[in-house]
């Protein structure tokens, strides 16, 4: 076996041998996986399939492929081109339909904690460009699922309009490269229109503003807890470039 090491990730990383990734699972993994084969089996397949595990006790998932941005600032220009975000949205529109039906078990573990209730789905929760991968113009799938969990759908909806749009604060998506601050209105009706939202801007923006807070008091809460993941997110500001964030989109409603 020839194994490669993935560019990216702030965890523990992944290796890539052939069409296959392996990467340390933790104690969400099994929960990851049920959910990926269901909303396989329901005809989803821009994700990665789960293989189980390896001889190092590895899960193994399926390769996306295609590019990813990686470590890459600015981000490839793919990521802020209208073609992705139009995909995108058809991405999250089809996945939610795929994911409609998904109960969890009562001893799935998801990483973020959030009691699942009905009326929510489980969610990627972390479908940004630095998870895509984007093949000959066109995006193959999300990968890394290790944050999936229990959200609404409004909330996903928000979170990966927040990501792609982009609405992060001005500072962190200038890094990535973006600057045309003057068309995120118009990005923001287009991707709302090709996912089919039936509600408005405003509301979206409401809860982006929420969940932004919201996440940046999370992962401070997870760091203190120990969760090495988060730790990292703090040390490099993450939870204070999110208020920012959401102070910023107040400004755009």
């Amino acid at each position: 076996m020839t194994e490669h090491k993935l560019a990216g990730g702030s965890d523990s990383g992944a290796v890539r041998d052939d069409g296959t990734v392996h990467r340390t699972p933790g104690p969400w993994t099994a929960s990851v996986h049920r959910l990926l084969r269901h909303v396989h089996a329901r005809g989803f397949h821009l994700a990665p399939r789960p293989l189980e595990y390896d001889s190092q006790g590895r899960e193994v998932l399926t390769y996306l492929e295609g590019e990813s941005v990686g470590n890459q600032k600015p981000f490839p220009a793919w990521v802020h081109s209208e073609e992705a975000l139009v995909q995108v949205a058809h991405w999250l529109r089809d996945y939610h339909r795929a994911v409609a039906d998904f109960e969890p078990a009562d001893d799935d573990v998801w990483r973020q904690a959030r009691e699942w209730e009905p009326g929510l789905i489980i969610s990627h929760n972390d479908a940004a460009p630095y998870n895509a991968a984007w093949q000959d113009g066109r995006l193959t799938g999300f990968f890394d699922w290790d944050l999936a969990g229990p959200v609404s759908v409004i909330e996903d909806v928000a979170f990966t309009a927040f990501a792609w749009v982009p609405l992060h604060a001005r500072s962190v998506v200038e890094a990535e490269g973006f600057t045309d601050f003057a068309a995120r209105p118009r990005r923001l009706q287009v991707f709302l229109a090709e996912y089919g939202w039936e509600g408005t801007a405003a509301e979206i923006l409401d809860v982006a503003v929420n969940r932004a807070s919201e996440t940046a008091r999370l992962i401070r809460e997870l760091a203190t807890g120990g969760d090495p993941l988060h730790e990292h997110k703090v040390a490099e500001g993450h939870p204070d470039a999110l208020e920012e964030a959401a102070r910023q989109m107040r400004d755009l409603k």
